[in-house]
């Protein structure tokens, strides 16, 4: 559960980079880490690259959003 957050907040940040990329030709990760090819900004993308395949799997997983342990007291 707490990979699954971890993995959609990266790729989420790493989407909205890209439509700043897209819309403002503006590069948040290559502002930070001092341009696009340092080693900090390509652990970044790599990063965000990684979560957004582990995202693929949220799509195939079956949703349990019941909580079974606790009584519901509508």
């Amino acid at each position: 559960m707490f990979l699954d957050k971890l993995a959609l907040s990266l790729a989420i940040i790493g989407g909205l980079n890209w439509g700043a990329i897209g819309l403002f030709n503006f590069d948040l990760v290559a502002l930070i880490s001092g341009g696009s090819g340092t080693w900090l900004a390509r652990t970044i993308y790599a990063l965000v690259g990684i979560a957004a395949i582990w995202c693929i799997t949220l799509l195939f997983r079956p949703l349990d959003h019941a909580d079974h342990s606790q009584p519901y007291h509508g």
